[in-house]
């Protein structure tokens, strides 16, 4: 495996085992941290319409001169905008200027969730997006969503790391063909300090926040570090010459204490 390596989605699509998140990234932020990030070889940029930066990020894409084909986008759908999705989505598509969204999540499991996939379905057949999925769905909202769903959702984005091991819902959706994407996976640097993590880190002469997404890497699930420094940003993507093995993993998996840095989806309706 390799920075570009990708995993085969649930309709048969690509994604790639490692994205660049952008949330908080500024507009004059984003287009230097997204170029950086490709130029590091990230292949999967995640933003969203509630970021704010949704343009900046397609520039940077678009300036890249990587094929389109080679460079994996991801937007959501925000909260507010329910009421009319594929309006949303249109607005979404232009501000990126891209020709097509590779991935279209529903941001949050809302009360509407139920009819806004519905119409997300429907753009399926624009081919302006190829694949959609959700974020923040718990088993609960997700054995909702499948119950009236034609199509099942080819990602699920949510927060997860050793602080967050969501052990139940990863064997949900691997056993529905759901692939797991893990946002804030560095706890925001919160964690970073943990003397275990940096026992660790030093056995494999890598960095704390490297062991972490190395960890995530491990449990077949899509981390999305995020950074507007350089150096960081490559050093997130530095994580395939060297491997965890089952006691690393063991340790790492027995830190949760279902830390979350945003809100928990648990509480919605």
């Amino acid at each position: 495996m390799d920075v570009k390596s990708t995993y085969s989605l649930n309709n048969g699509r690509k994604i790639p085992i490692l994205g660049f998140g952008t949330w908080r990234l500024t507009s004059s932020e984003s287009v230097k941290a997204v170029s950086h990030a490709l130029k590091s070889g990230y292949r999967l940029i995640d933003t969203a319409a509630y970021y704010q930066n949704e343009a900046e990020v397609g520039k940077a894409i678009r300036e890249s001169k990587i094929h389109r084909k080679d460079v994996f986008v991801t937007t959501k759908l925000w909260n507010s905008d329910h009421s009319d999705p594929k309006a949303a989505f249109e607005k979404s598509l232009a501000a990126l200027g891209l020709e097509y969204i590779d991935l279209y999540l529903i941001h949050w499991p809302v009360p509407e969730r139920n009819e806004s996939w519905k119409v997300l379905e429907g753009l399926l057949d624009s081919g302006k997006v190829k694949s959609i999925g959700v974020s923040n769905f718990t088993i609960r909202h997700l054995d909702e969503l499948l119950d009236s769903a034609s199509i099942v959702p080819a990602v699920n984005q949510v927060e997860f790391t050793p602080y967050l091991y969501q052990k139940e819902l990863l064997d949900y959706c691997k056993k529905k063909g759901i692939r797991l994407e893990a946002y804030a996976p560095l706890t925001r640097g919160s964690k970073l300090a943990d003397p275990l993590l940096s026992e660790i880190a030093s056995k494999h002469k890598k960095t704390a926040a490297q062991v972490i997404l190395r960890w995530s890497i491990q449990h077949g699930v899509i981390p999305l570090p995020k950074s507007e420094k350089p150096a960081r940003i490559a050093e997130n993507a530095a994580l395939f010459d060297f491997q965890l093995d089952d006691k690393d993993m063991a340790m790492l998996d027995s830190l949760d204490e279902g830390l979350r840095m945003t809100w928990d989806p648990e509480e919605m309706k």
